[in-house]
């Protein structure tokens, strides 16, 4: 694999203003939610983001996303746009999460990146079972990852990789360069914790089912976070809040977007988001290894020293009351 330096370089400038403005999180976790976590998360609101999702209109990503990093006084490190499920038109997608970007910059958020447009499929088994046999797809967001980890990422600071989708770009980064895993901590709206009393928890619907083979490849090689705890995310902006809003763009595409939020809590994908930008969102996280990776869906299991960490609770109520500090702080569209 040859990547384009060049490129490197280039993030150089957007890379320098996100590292002045980042403290750095030790992999030991500073989360702190409540007396009874068992574990800290490895990552918080001072890591580097990259966000990756598929459709722009469905839950509350984006906008999190950047009203988080505008709190935090750095921008993000990248806005990956994919394909899975109900949204497979990747033309779409990307106009969406521009019209997000486009009014967000009208608005003063901010330093706003572009979004990276990412054309790719699921990856495949080989027939040895092997990760490492696996052909890459070699996608401009696989690459993306890679460049901004080699800027961006350091051990004692990883970058982080928020997804809301399948793990297809990531697994794939992998694959064009091991030593990404060194930079990059992964932290995934995705699966099931525990449901129903089962000792395993799993790495399928909602995004895991999209790619179960990145699933695999993603938990085996990387420092994974499993946020598995969803809430009803109609309770973020509901109707009757509208007057509320901020007067700019920014708001008028809320008030446009309100109506195809989906009512089940497994849509809201910006759990994962919120998990590093909300501290206190995270009400129980649990220390778990991958099991099964034969059956068509990857399972985790708890382990006292496993290599990935689960959340099981959440507080959707405080993500809610954050969102509307953020929304109604002159200071978030200060330009």
């Amino acid at each position: 694999m040859s990547l384009r330096r060049s490129h490197v370089r280039g993030l150089a400038g957007s890379a320098a203003r996100v590292l002045g403005l980042t403290a750095v999180v030790a992999c030991g976790g500073t989360l702190d939610a409540g007396s009874n976590r068992k574990e800290a998360l490895p990552v918080g609101p001072e890591n580097p983001v990259i966000v990756t999702n598929d459709g722009p209109s469905d839950n509350w990503q984006g906008e999190f996303a950047l009203l988080l990093a505008r709190a935090a006084g750095r921008p993000l490190a990248g806005l990956l746009v994919s394909t899975g499920g109900r949204w497979y038109d990747l033309d779409a997608n990307m106009a969406g999460w521009q019209d997000l970007v486009a009014r967000a910059r009208a608005s003063g958020i901010g330093d706003v990146p572009d979004p990276v447009r990412s054309a790719s499929a699921p990856l495949v088994k080989p027939a040895d079972g092997a990760i490492d046999s696996t052909t890459p797809n070699d996608s401009q967001g696989a690459r993306f990852i890679v460049e901004t980890s080699l800027v961006l990422g350091r051990p004692e600071r990883p970058l982080v990789v928020a997804t809301g989708g399948r793990l297809t770009d990531v697994a794939d980064a992998y694959l064009l360069d091991p030593g990404v895993v060194e930079r990059v901590v992964v932290v995934a709206s995705l699966g099931t914790g525990f449901e129903g009393g089962e000792k395993v928890a799993h790495m399928g619907v909602p995004n895991g089912e999209m790619d179960p083979w990145a699933d695999v490849i993603v938990a085996q090689r990387f420092r994974y976070v499993q946020v598995s705890a969803y809430y009803d995310q109609r309770a973020d902006v509901p109707p009757e809040r509208f007057g509320e809003l901020p007067a700019n763009a920014f708001g008028d595409r809320m008030r446009e977007k309100q109506p195809d939020i989906l009512g089940t809590p497994l849509a809201a994908d910006q759990v994962s988001v919120i998990a590093l930008g909300i501290p206190d969102f995270v009400l129980g996280v649990t220390r778990v290894s991958p099991s099964s990776v034969e059956a068509e869906t990857p399972t985790l299991v708890p382990a006292r020293n496993g290599s990935a960490w689960l959340v099981t609770a959440s507080d959707g109520a405080l993500a809610t009351k954050r969102f509307w500090e953020l929304l109604s702080d002159a200071a978030t569209f200060g330009g």
